[in-house]
């Protein structure tokens, strides 16, 4: 492990030498991930992506690509599509990225199940906002808004967000 690694410890995930508290998913940590429970899956998981809202907030870094109102991300395992982001119309299951609320007003994508993803391990294990201190993910890891941008401004493509059994 590196500095220039997120770390998620039990207090939060440690990066260039701070912590920073953090939500996981409501299923916990698992070894074993599965589409719909909720688990974050262990493992050293590299950032490949950036996504935010051009609407809500300036472009946080070069590499951050705007989401627009038909951007989609796909759950539907098995679908040629699954764990990708899609555009609307799109007739299977999937996750609006344009949220009302705040959430995903600034995303990290991670390369769980990604490119090439193995029908019902999982989709759309993000870095994203958290909606309070606390509050469990869907399996993603979520921070404070001040804290999510200025991690964002520090990663790069391939930053390691590092995920241990606690």
């Amino acid at each position: 492990m590196t500095p220039d690694d997120l770390v998620l410890t039990p207090r939060g995930v440690r990066f260039r030498g701070r912590l920073f508290p953090c939500s996981i998913g409501k299923g916990g940590i698992c070894r074993d991930k599965r589409e719909g429970d909720g688990a974050t899956p262990v493992g050293a998981h590299r950032i490949v992506g950036m996504l935010y809202r051009p609407d809500r907030i300036a472009r946080p870094v070069p590499w951050a690509n705007p989401i627009g109102p038909a951007d989609l991300w796909s759950d539907a395992s098995g679908e040629q599509h699954y764990n990708l982001q899609v555009r609307m119309p799109y007739a299977h299951s999937h996750e609006k990225l344009r949220r009302a609320d705040p959430l995903y007003d600034l995303v990290l994508i991670t390369d769980w199940n990604w490119p090439n993803a193995t029908p019902g391990k999982g989709s759309a294990i993000f870095i994203h906002q958290w909606r309070r201190p606390g509050y469990p993910t869907e399996g993603c890891i979520a921070f404070r808004r001040d804290h999510l941008h200025e991690i964002a401004r520090t990663v790069q493509p391939g930053t390691r967000l590092i995920v241990p059994e606690l």
